[in-house]
Order: structure tokens, then sequence, then C-alpha cells
């Protein structure tokens, strides 16, 4: 049964049989057939089906919220007995917002440093795709924006705000300002994440409460992208200062406080919620709260 319902949840991420199987290292047919058996144990149709996968049914949605209930109570118990026999092990599978990814080795150099059996392993992904790689069972934690967007049903851990500057050549209309503010930053030619991030839909909601419109240049989800057309001193661009201080950028390019509104955005940990979590996520928890303060601080 397990089996069967890791082959929903499977189906459910990729959206196709064939990739389902490809992951579950089955072929399309087995997986298929899988799928049909526990539509004929529980007595209900699961997926609708055509010349390719269409969705689930309303019955299949229902034991998809299941199935991923099971699976992870069943992979928690597994590693909870790990635990017990070895020592906390395994792998942590982190996910990750663009703008978090300067300081999340704060927290993956205190985890390790007091577990080092783990493996950790950490992907940047846009805030909606991590609530689904934590729903769909493929990642244990992510750190996302939590007081933004809807969460879902995730426990949380604040650790620390973003605030944001604009990032912009000193030679240029604006370099040598203290602060300027979102109006003053609209006028210039910016390349910003595309709006597939969270980052990028809260700074368009910024520029409208300041009452102006924000036309992009130059969009993308990669921040070296970025980070390479700010080298040109052409463009500027806006983002947390902890990200522009990572980037190491010359100085001909400044980082310069963005007021009127100032804005700011909590980012945390976050996990699945589940009673009781897994060891390696109680772990992360416990270690995560202990670092709250200093990254705090260092935001």
């Amino acid at each position: 049964m397990q089996e069967k319902l890791e082959f929903l949840i499977a189906l459910a991420t990729e959206k196709h049989f064939g990739r389902a199987a490809q992951v579950c290292g089955v072929s399309q047919p087995n997986l298929s057939a899988a799928i049909k058996q526990l539509e004929s144990t529980l007595g209900v149709p699961l997926v609708d089906r055509g010349a390719r996968f269409i969705g689930f049914t309303a019955e299949g949605e229902r034991v998809l919220d299941w199935a991923r209930r099971i699976v992870g109570d069943y992979k928690a118990m597994r590693a909870d007995v790990e635990t017990m026999k070895q020592g906390l092990t395994g792998t942590l599978r982190l996910v990750v917002v663009p703008t978090a990814l300067p300081l999340v080795q704060r927290l993956t150099a205190t985890v390790w440093s007091v577990h080092p059996g783990i493996k950790i392993t950490i992907a940047s992904h846009s805030s909606t795709e991590i609530l689904s790689r934590l729903e769909n069972l493929e990642a244990e934690a992510g750190i996302t924006y939590l007081d933004n967007e809807p969460l879902g049903n995730v426990d949380e851990v604040p650790l620390y705000h973003e605030r944001y500057h604009l990032i912009t050549a000193a030679d240029g209309p604006l370099g040598a300002r203290d602060s300027v503010t979102w109006e003053e930053a609209a006028t210039l030619p910016l390349c910003l994440l595309n709006t597939t991030m969270q980052n990028r839909r809260i700074i368009d909601r910024a520029f409208v409460e300041a009452g102006v419109h924000a036309e992009p240049m130059l969009e993308s989800n990669s921040i070296v992208v970025l980070t390479n057309h700010l080298r040109t001193g052409v463009w500027s661009t806006i983002m947390p200062r902890i990200m522009a201080d990572s980037l190491l950028l010359p100085p001909t390019i400044r980082a310069i406080p963005i007021v009127a509104p100032e804005l700011s955005t909590l980012i945390g940990l976050v996990v699945a919620r589940r009673d009781p979590q897994p060891p390696l996520t109680t772990a992360l928890i416990a270690d995560a709260r202990r670092l709250a303060p200093e990254l705090a601080t260092a935001a």
C-alpha cells in the first residue's frame, strides 16, 4: 500500500505518468497498474485520465492528502528507529528562496557542527515551489517568506527581516544619495527577478503603494544574471542588503536604503506540520531557534 501511495504522490508532483514512473524507478505500465489497483481497493476513481494525465478527481485529492500524511509518518517512523539504533543520520534536504542563500550557511554550519553524521543538500526555489516540495515530501524544510503570502499547513521559525536597498552605480543619477524613495528608484533602468519569485511580487507591491509604475528593462530568475548586469554600471536592481553584501560587488556599485515606505519582510524556516516531527527536522528546528537572534542581527 505504501508504494502505491508514493506513486500517487509522484504523479501529483510530476503531473505526467511517464515522468512519475521514472522518478519512482518503475515502468509506466507498472505505475498505472498500481494506481488502478489503489482505485479498485478504495472503490473510487482517483485520476482523471485521457490521452494523458488530466488531474485528480475530488476523491483523488482527498486520498492524496492522506497519502502525504501516511507516507510522511511512515518515513518519520523509520527515521526515528534509525536514530535510536545509530544516532542522527540521513540527508537533510533544504529548499531556499534565492535572497536567503547568503545566510543559509550559518544555519547549515550550526546543524552540521552539532550533528556531523548527517548530509545536507540545498536547492534554490521560489516560495511557491518550496511549499510544493514540502507538501510532496521532496524536502524536509524550507527557508522562505513568512508574512507575505499564505503558507498553508506548516510550522514556522522566524529568523530575520529582509530590508530592501537600491543597488546602483556610484556615479549614476542616484549613486551619491544616502537614501532614495521607491518613486525615485522607478526612474532607473532596472533589472529584477521575474514574477515567479515572491521577492519580485513584494517589490511590485511596494511600487504600487508608492503610487508609481516600474517597468523593469530586464527580468530573470537568476541572481547571477542580475549581478553580471549590475557590474556593467548601466543597470540597477533592488534586493536585500545581505544579498548585495554577499555578491562582493566593486566599490563603483553602491547599496542605498529605500524609504517612503521603508519595507521589510520576515524570512523563516518552514517545515510540514507533523506530530511528532522526524528526528532530523526536530534537530533543525531547535538549531534554527538558537541561531535566530544572531541571524536577526546579521541581517
